[in-house]
């Protein structure tokens, strides 16, 4: 009998929902009130935004050349493994595993939890059965809930999976579009716009100094993580149709349009909330302007417009968000599982397919993993320590551009990397710089993330001793 293969049913818009709704999560109802805090300006924040969103494009642009050069299942780990070898892509996939994709699945999936409260109080945030932090709650219930209903839905094949996504990414995106035309047109607050835009130098009361770009670089990491996972189709790319052409477009529509409507969503707080109510202060200003408790920016805005209905909606809308952002990472990051497994550096059955052509332990490791995150309420601090890993891996994946072009000048590119080599050049360069800021303003939060990065190392040394195929030798191309 014939073994499952990958169906490749996933078309541009399917494409481009798993873009958009893996990239929008919880952070841009929250993530602004953190900013302006760090700069203390209006500008500042749209700065960050605009920059940070820029970014986020020049490397969709160019990770859709080596997605249309291997439409492999596993993506961004096969960019990195054809690039530098097996032990770098290993160490990239090893810390997807076990902190970025299931550290941020289990955040999602608290965060749908956490607004869910408002409508049901059971869901609430005290650990009622466990020792210290560690244990269950009716939230950590909720979000372990989440994750085993969309795994099971996503272990049903492809088709259910793509359904739940394009539903979720265009209720969100009308979420998102919601909040604009309430802020911008609906309830915009005189004096907030005369306060943000009246006569504001761009930083505020604080000059350009090392200090203050420090800052901003530190602040930029909020920006570029709200927007984080746009490479998730890469992981599903054996599952593409006409991936050669698709990818690229996928890549660079959904990324546009999640980077223009978070910037318009922040002009939108602005029309509404001062910026030191973006930031949460409170009786600084006129009464009747609202400031977001919690950093919960969105609902701030939305209850100043429509009252009390509007924190009720805001609690919906990021629901729905959340939701929507979980299922695509669920969706997209077993396949890198699954791509480590074919490649014999991880557990063999990670690499099997079940009767629905879908990764079905991969799946549930990845699963049962970001439950017990969730039970350990440690995912935060984790995903905290791996932005800086995670930076250098985007950094490493853009640059595999000019490695590629360099060792494979001759493949085959349907797709060459829009403002070569430029756009990727600034992508690098400013990746680079942002490191380096992180080393210099939060230490504490580097170090640990490449030492997460480097324990796969030893794990992976260890299965080609063991008999494992070398990366990117055995099984290539085999999906």
């Amino acid at each position: 009998m014939e073994s499952p293969q990958f169906q490749p049913r996933l078309g541009l818009f399917d494409s481009a929902t798993i873009v958009a709704g893996s990239m929008i999560g919880s952070g841009i109802f929250i993530v602004s009130a953190d900013i302006v805090r760090q700069l203390g300006s209006p500008f500042g924040l749209l700065a960050v935004w605009l920059l940070s969103g820029l970014m986020t494009i020049a490397g969709a642009l160019a990770c859709g050349e080596l997605a249309a050069m291997m439409p492999h299942a596993g993506g961004q780990y096969v960019f990195i493994r054809e690039a530098y070898g097996g032990a770098p892509a290993f160490a990239y996939g090893w810390t997807m595993l076990l902190v970025i994709q299931t550290g941020t699945i289990a955040a999602v999936a608290v965060a749908f939890a956490r607004f869910g409260g408002v409508l049901w109080p059971a869901l609430g945030s005290r650990v009622w059965l466990g020792i210290g932090g560690v244990g269950l709650s009716g939230e950590r219930l909720g979000a372990i809930a989440v994750i085993a209903c969309l795994t099971a839905i996503n272990l049903r094949g492809l088709d259910l999976g793509r359904r739940v996504q394009n539903s979720f990414t265009v209720a969100k995106v009308a979420a998102l579009i919601l909040i604009i035309v309430a802020g911008c047109w609906l309830g915009p607050n005189p004096l907030a716009l005369k306060i943000n835009f009246d006569g504001n130098r761009i930083f505020g009361d604080r000059s350009m100094s090392w200090a203050l770009m420090a800052s901003f670089g530190a602040a930029m990491v909020g920006g570029l993580f709200s927007a984080d996972a746009w490479a998730g189709i890469t992981f599903a790319a054996a599952e593409v149709r006409d991936p050669r052409r698709t990818l690229p477009r996928a890549l660079a529509l959904g990324a546009a349009v999640v980077v223009a409507l978070y910037l318009l969503v922040n002009i939108a707080y602005l029309c509404v909330l001062p910026a030191n109510g973006v930031a949460g202060a409170a009786g600084v200003f006129a009464r009747g302007i609202s400031h977001a408790r919690d950093d919960r920016v969105a609902s701030a805005m939305m209850q100043a417009v429509w009252g009390g209905n509007g924190a009720i909606l805001t609690a919906i809308l990021v629901m729905v968000s959340t939701f929507g952002c979980a299922n695509g990472l669920i969706l997209t990051g077993a396949r890198v599982v699954y791509a480590m497994a074919r490649d014999g550096v991880f557990f063999s059955s990670a690499g099997e397919l079940n009767a629905f052509s879908v990764p079905a332990r991969a799946l549930i490791m990845q699963g049962g993993w970001a439950a017990i995150l969730t039970l350990s309420g440690t995912y935060s601090e984790l995903l905290d320590y791996v932005i800086f890993a995670q930076l250098l891996f985007y950094a490493l994946t853009v640059a595999a551009v000019f490695v590629m072009r360099w060792r494979a000048p001759d493949a085959p590119r349907p797709y060459r990397a829009w403002g070569y080599p430029l756009a990727p050049i600034a992508y690098i360069a400013a990746a680079l710089a942002l490191m380096g800021d992180l080393l210099i303003v939060k230490p504490a939060y580097t170090w640990p993330g490449l030492l997460i990065a480097l324990s796969g190392l030893p794990i992976y040394w260890w299965r080609i001793r063991r008999g494992g195929a070398l990366a990117g030798e055995s099984r290539r191309h085999a999906s």
